[in-house]
């Protein structure tokens, strides 16, 4: 039973949310409709102030809903746009906090990962690819995660996932080489073993050989080899990026796997610091939990009396605490400790 005062002014609670977010999406809006690179610093100053003045949960999720609708189109976003929007989801990523870039990436990782998996007919699937490269190319995600999509677009190997690849190759290929040309060296290998095992008609395909020529060309690290690379636009953003980023010393990049974005709700955001969750056991045990059976050794009741006074009231912050107690010294602490 809910007394009807409570209920009314939960009611006019509910109607003052909406109200407030309503308008802060119209400030938002406004905002990323004004985008351009000149007005950049000015825009990226108003959002770090509505992040100050407002909560990040609504701020992050009303940014992410904004950008969404503006950059995955059916139709191709323009190069520069995209380039200049995920730029500012970069600033804000660096200067207000990782959660920015976790939210609006995560977001962009599961649409992609839906979109892949229908047959859409539009240019969805590219703008998505486009987001997730140009967060890598301004510092938000690591390496890690486009060598995951690379691996998956490889293991499908179809007409749709080769366009992916070639995409992905052009925008952050060299880059890639650069962090980790290894793993870039494995997902040529793979590539190259999938295109001579292919059907004989998709391995006559133009693109398909385009894309071996692109993957040698890479390997050799022979930019001349691909029509259209041009890494002179990504290098201007990122200087003016180094303007507008106030640098913190730490590290921002998200060294997330794609596995992890995917089961974000099942297994917690880990690369939030301070990210609540209140989902399910991470591990899925179907047995009775087994208790987890701390060696402290024989420890006196003194001890113990003085753990229960010091509230030490879970197995493992007794054995922690009795350890501190009587070890004899710091190196003697650190074995027990590890043990």
């Amino acid at each position: 039973y809910v007394p009807p005062q409570v209920k009314k002014s939960q009611e006019t609670l509910d109607d003052k949310k909406r109200e407030e977010l309503a308008r802060l999406k119209k400030m938002v809006n406004g905002l990323i409709n004004r985008l351009s690179e000149p007005n950049l610093p000015s825009i990226s100053g108003q959002m770090e102030d509505l992040y100050m003045a407002n909560s990040r949960k609504d701020m992050n999720e009303t940014l992410t809903d904004i950008l969404m609708n503006a950059c995955v189109t059916a139709v191709a976003m323009p190069a520069r746009l995209m380039m200049e929007h995920v730029l500012l989801v970069s600033i804000l990523h660096h200067n207000v906090g990782v959660e920015v870039g976790a939210h609006f990436l995560e977001a962009v990782v599961k649409k992609f990962d839906e979109i892949s998996k229908s047959d859409t007919e539009g240019k969805e699937c590219e703008n998505l690819i486009a987001l997730i490269a140009h967060l890598y190319n301004f510092h938000v995600v690591h390496s890690l995660l486009i060598f995951d999509i690379l691996k998956k677009l490889v293991s499908a190997f179809t007409e749709k996932e080769i366009e992916l690849i070639l995409f992905l190759l052009k925008n952050v290929g060299f880059s890639l080489r650069k962090d980790d040309a290894l793993a870039l060296k494995e997902v040529i290998t793979e590539a190259q073993k999938k295109a001579n095992t292919a059907e004989k008609k998709l391995r006559d395909q133009t693109r398909v050989r385009f894309m071996l020529e692109t993957m040698l060309a890479l390997r050799n690290n022979d930019m001349r080899k691909i029509p259209g690379y041009d890494p002179e636009p990504v290098e201007k953003l990122r200087k003016l990026q180094r303007t507008l980023v106030r640098s913190s010393g730490k590290e921002t990049q998200l060294r997330v796997s794609l596995e992890s974005l995917l089961s974000a709700d099942q297994v917690g955001r880990w690369w939030i610091v301070g990210s609540s969750w209140s989902g399910a056991p991470m591990i899925n045990d179907t047995d009775k939990k087994t208790q987890q059976k701390l060696h402290i050794g024989k420890v006196s009741s003194k001890i113990m009396e003085l753990a229960r006074k010091q509230r030490m009231n879970t197995d493992i912050r007794r054995s922690i605490f009795c350890v501190l107690m009587t070890s004899e010294d710091f190196l003697d602490a650190f074995e027990k400790l590890l043990k």
